[in-house]
């Protein structure tokens, strides 16, 4: 009997140590499952996002910089010459913005050359009426939004210098291309005051983006180029008034979040332009889209760029 009690202490001892044995191993298998399955979720987590692709547009060239910084986000034939059609205008407001003593109220006689010559190159028009008197803030309005080649004109023969209006519009295209030169614009030329060249009007999209951020630092430029829309009260030739309404050719303003300007072009030679910029939370990316498809392809090409700059 006593052996059969000290047969069976023994084996409860063994069973009792195996036991425990067993629930250790078990406990660690469990606490090694719990903790691998937390670095398994971890690295899940942890896991680095997927590149960022680099957008396809149907535009010939492209450009794309954080107006804050200066850093280059996106690039597609970013020197590569081309015609700017009515991008050009941004020039042109940056030469009469950057005016000594400069008064947006002053007055501005619409000349009959203006309309004869929105007539003779079938140009963009502000319906300027001859007779009328436009202060220079209007001008900028008309210029910038119904892209108005009136408009230009008349700025031209108002701050260019000479005692011809032939004479003040070459010394204001002068200006365009000093100021181009004193931003370093080295791939750009302008031999007009609207993009209706004459054979060498020509900049890239990565000149006409700095020229765009250059233009952006004048409030007045501004608040122009984020204007949708306007009614303007005009003094006509004989002391009264009309109002002169304009919408802005920029479609990005009001359908894309964030959009601050800038200005369209076109043309047989450009084809189809956009100076771009947009703000979020404190960030602004402007850049250019030249030789665009088409007005909507234009379009969409500067939304996925700014999406893509935006991402960056």
């Amino acid at each position: 009997m006593a052996a059969f009690q000290g047969a069976f202490d023994t084996i409860g001892v063994f069973d009792l140590i195996n036991g425990i044995k067993g629930f250790r191993l078990r406990r660690a298998a469990a606490v090694a499952a719990v903790t691998s399955g937390a670095v398994l979720a971890a690295g899940a987590f942890a896991a680095p996002a997927q590149a960022l692709t680099t957008p396809t547009i149907t535009a010939k060239g492209g450009f794309v910089m954080n107006n804050g910084t200066g850093k280059t986000l996106y690039t597609k034939a970013a020197d590569t010459r081309r015609s700017t059609g009515s991008t050009t205008k941004i020039m042109t407001a940056k030469v009469v913005l950057s005016q000594p003593k400069l008064n947006l109220d002053a007055k501005v006689t619409i000349q009959k050359a203006y309309s004869d010559y929105i007539v003779s190159k079938n140009a963009s028009s502000a319906r300027l009426i001859v007779g009328d008197k436009v202060t220079v803030r209007q001008l900028l309005y008309g210029l910038m939004l119904p892209s108005g080649c009136d408009a230009a004109y008349a700025l031209a023969d108002k701050f260019g210098s000479g005692s011809t209006r032939a004479a003040r519009v070459k010394s204001f295209i002068g200006k365009m291309n000093s100021t181009a030169k004193s931003l370093g614009l080295k791939n750009t030329h302008f031999d007009s005051f609207d993009g209706i060249g004459n054979g060498s009007n020509y900049s890239t999209p990565r000149d006409l983006t700095k020229l765009a951020s250059s233009a952006m630092k004048s409030s007045t430029f501004r608040t122009v180029v984020k204007t949708k829309s306007t009614k303007q009260k005009v003094t006509t030739k004989s002391g009264g008034y009309r109002y002169m309404n304009w919408s802005n050719t920029n479609t990005l303003l009001g359908t894309y979040s964030g959009a601050i300007g800038v200005k369209t072009g076109s043309g047989p030679e450009a084809k189809y332009c956009l100076v771009f910029a947009a703000t979020r939370s404190g960030k602004t990316v402007i850049g250019t889209v030249l030789a665009s498809t088409s007005t909507a392809n234009r379009t969409s090409d500067a939304k996925k760029l700014m999406d893509y700059g935006f991402k960056k």
